[in-house]
């Protein structure tokens, strides 16, 4: 057996088609020096693992693509199964309040070392800057292989795990033995707000805030956070997750409705807001809004309607009133870019799925070729759920090959 990857999904089927069949030969070939690049960025460092999701139809639901395939696959290898198997190598793991899981040194290496150990206790052969130059299937069953090096081998089955690529071209070699491929996007990143003042209230979050793309009806609630490039936080993270063509064919330009108050409606903040000042003429505004807002957005909102702080309720028109209203719930900003979230690079896109039977992971372009992770148009939001797609692809391609 021949893995081409040395990311988590190919780590993770190369230990369990190992472990399953303790007679089959299983070699892993990574083309760089580094094993677990992705693991060792993740989360901050930390190796964000799975999400605490243990239903599989919402844990499904947090897939823009793959979901349908997900559904059926997380039957047989879900996040209450990746805790437990990590637990079993004594790498136990802990729930954040966002429903992100970690192992508790909250050390990526942590989970890399229990990967390589695992590896190499089950006779796993790991061969770095290696990569797999040509696959051509034989007549008679199996695979003649060239390595980068010039070195030739033979298989009998391949797991193809070399992760998202930002470029079609990366997929070339899968399309020449036959496979579709959809056309890799980039669909985790944050939306840039240039030359507009909301960047210098950086640092500033609000919880919740809903945030609709302009002209559509795709919107999400959450944590949003002001940066100093714009705007990020998981509302974001998941819009750009859900729209990840649509922004793409946008060419990363487009508009955003911003409603700070998130679900609150216009005809109860306007009666709250003519309330207000019937009862407190005298008051100024700045310091008495009804909206539960850090201080200084609030501040900026008002320099936006070109209100004075220091005015008076009793001098407050009909007029403004009407602006303030469009403004906490739909606060209007030009999106122009894209930037990556952190050092997590995620693409939607790569072999199509009607080119892949779920229950083995196995090729039905190409028998004897399997595939786990990125690799596949599948990808979650953030959270853990990328991994999980690689830990549960992994585990069926691991067994799949053995079939």
């Amino acid at each position: 057996m021949i893995i081409i990857g040395g990311g988590a999904a190919g780590f993770f089927s190369a230990i369990t088609c190992a472990q399953s069949d303790k007679e089959s030969e299983v070699t892993l070939f990574e083309k760089t020096s580094k094993l677990l690049s992705k693991v060792g960025v993740s989360g901050g460092g930390r190796c964000n693992v799975t999400h605490a999701c243990f239903d599989n139809k919402l844990l499904s639901a947090s897939f823009p693509r793959g979901e349908k395939q997900l559904k059926s696959a997380f039957s047989r290898f879900n996040a209450t199964d990746t805790i437990n198997w990590f637990e079993s190598k004594g790498v136990p793991l802990k729930t954040e309040p966002d429903g992100r899981m970690f192992p508790t040194t909250d050390k990526s290496e942590t989970i890399i070392d229990c990967l390589t150990k695992e590896a190499k206790k089950s006779k796993v052969t790991v061969r770095t800057e290696v990569g797999v130059q040509e696959v051509r299937p034989r007549f008679d069953g199996g695979f003649n292989v060239e390595l980068s090096n010039g070195e030739k081998l033979e298989c009998d089955k391949i797991i193809v795990a070399t992760g998202g690529s930002p470029k079609a071209e990366g997929f070339e070699w899968l399309k020449k033995l036959g496979h579709q491929i959809v056309e890799p996007v980039p669909s985790l990143f944050t939306f840039n707000i240039p030359n507009n003042p909301i960047i210098d209230l950086q640092g500033i979050a609000v919880d919740p805030a809903r945030i609709r793309i302009a002209d559509t009806k795709i919107e999400f609630s959450g944590p949003v956070l002001i940066t100093h490039w714009g705007l990020s936080g998981p509302t974001v993270l998941k819009l750009s997750s859900f729209c990840a063509r649509l922004l793409a064919e946008k060419d990363y330009d487009f508009n955003i409705q911003v409603n700070w108050l998130n679900n609150k409606k216009e005809e109860a903040l306007r009666q709250e807001l003519f309330n207000i000042k019937a009862a407190n003429p005298t008051k100024h505004i700045g310091n008495l809004l009804p909206v539960v807002l850090p201080k200084r957005l609030v501040e900026f909102i008002l320099a936006k309607c070109k209100i004075n702080p220091d005015k008076r309720w009793a001098d407050v028109t009909k007029e403004e009133i009407l602006l303030l209203q469009e403004h906490f719930l739909y606060d209007t900003y030009h999106v122009q870019g894209k930037t990556t979230f952190k050092e997590e690079f995620v693409t939607c896109g790569g072999i199509n799925l009607d080119d892949v039977d779920f229950k083995t992971m196995e090729s039905k372009r190409c028998r004897g070729l399997h595939f786990a992770g990125e690799v596949l148009d599948i990808d979650g939001i953030t959270g853990g759920y990328n991994f999980q797609a690689a830990w549960t692809t992994g585990f069926i391609a691991g067994n799949g090959v053995l079939k």
